[in-house]
């Protein structure tokens, strides 16, 4: 039998249609994501911010983190890149799940990069033990750990409320709204609350978490 990570990549492989994401970082590199299948491809985009119409680019920074626990916090890819917000948070670890977006402090904090592509297809559940694992360590050492992704919306909640059902032993409804509290902004795709909500988490030393 197929376990349900395997159904959940076969699912999204076979049935993902090709998807495009740009993602602009502070300093103005513009990247444009392709998934197509099971392929990434990532490139610059050469397009001058002038012809990207359509919509009026909101500059401001979004510099709120949401306190879920002492040692866990939740934001976007600009609160984990001004130094004065982390350094107000007293955090030590950065567990960065965007895609294509750099860490602005590699001799300064502790890092830790697994990329996630914000698409209902994408398969969040597979990357959730290893978040998981760094933020226990962060935990055991003290210290405060950020998760963060691009907008600080979808995947990093993602993963937060992942760890909370993983190693609190809370359920999705609890683990959600708990997110939303601590930043209201938080609103995982419709694909990650899916698979959340299904979510069956392991045994760790003979109980539950």
């Amino acid at each position: 039998m197929q376990s349900l990570t395997e159904e959940i990549q076969s699912f999204s492989r076979t049935r993902l249609r090709k998807q495009c994401t740009r993602v602009t970082s502070l300093s103005g590199r513009r990247i444009i994501e392709t998934w197509k299948g099971s392929t990434i491809t990532v490139v610059e985009d050469p397009a001058p911010p002038e012809k990207m119409l359509g919509y009026v680019p909101d500059t401001s920074w979004d510099l709120q983190v949401g306190i879920v626990k002492p040692y866990l916090l939740l934001g976007s890819q600009d609160a984990a890149h001004d130094f004065g917000t982390l350094k107000n948070h007293k955090v030590s670890h950065i567990l960065n799940v965007a895609f294509g977006v750099e860490n602005a402090f590699p001799d300064l904090f502790i890092y830790k990069t697994v990329s996630i592509l914000d698409h209902p297809d994408a398969d969040v559940l597979l990357h959730i033990q290893e978040c998981c694992d760094f933020i226990q360590q962060a935990r055991s050492e003290k210290g405060a750990v950020l998760v963060h992704c691009n907008a600080g919306v979808s995947r990093a909640p993602a993963v937060v409320i992942g760890y909370l059902m993983s190693r609190e032993g809370q359920s999705f409804d609890a683990a959600l709204s708990l997110v939303k509290s601590a930043r209201a902004a938080s609103s995982p795709n419709p694909g990650f609350l899916e698979q959340l909500r299904g979510y069956k988490t392991p045994m760790i030393n003979g109980s539950k978490h």
